[in-house]
């Protein structure tokens, strides 16, 4: 498999644990890849339900992507400011079809004025006991929820508003280049 290289578009598959297709982002353009990581952008970008409903993304968002941690970071530039919606979910994979990971339903969603929300926590534990979750993952997703939370009080890698403003200005860049 061919890492994709700055500019090039890609799908992101989400899945649920029991295999099922969760949802899916049709184009999102990469900003840059690293052995452990993929940074990408999407604005205005076809979204796939599981059930067939579709919609389109509605302002520009940064996602972050890490081979290691079990979660994902979109960050949505709005004119209110930056909001921050994390999944819980397994490390990423790629192939020719799509960025794929598992979403573990759990979320943290991130205002601007920095609240911090936990977000589907009866989902997660009604998804835990029909596709039966184990101690393992249970365990490893509180300790990414731990790092995550971290990561957003000390304004680490995308919670960072310099990390924003580089990320999305290389996407207008690259975006002006292709016009």
């Amino acid at each position: 498999m061919q890492v994709p290289k700055e500019g090039d578009y890609i799908a992101i598959q989400s899945y649920k644990h029991d295999g099922s297709l969760h949802r899916t982002w049709k184009e999102t353009m990469v900003l840059k890849t690293s052995e452990n990581s993929l940074i990408g952008c999407n604005d205005h970008t076809l979204v796939t339900e599981d059930d067939g409903r579709r919609w389109v993304t509605r302002e520009p968002a940064i996602v972050y992507f890490h081979k290691h941690y079990w979660f994902n970071v979109v960050a949505m530039i709005r004119d209110s400011g930056v909001s921050y919606y994390c999944n819980l979910a397994t490390p990423y994979t790629l192939d020719r079809e799509a960025l794929k990971y598992i979403d573990y339903d759990l979320d943290i969603k991130v205002f601007p004025n920095g609240e911090k929300r936990l977000l589907d926590v009866d989902e997660y534990k009604a998804h835990g006991a029909q596709w039966h979750y184990s101690p393992e993952i249970d365990h490893i997703l509180k300790e990414n929820v731990k790092v995550l939370v971290d990561w957003i009080n000390n304004g680490k890698g995308p919670f960072s508003q310099a990390y924003i403003d580089i990320w999305y200005r290389r996407y207008q860049e690259l975006l002006h280049r292709r016009a």
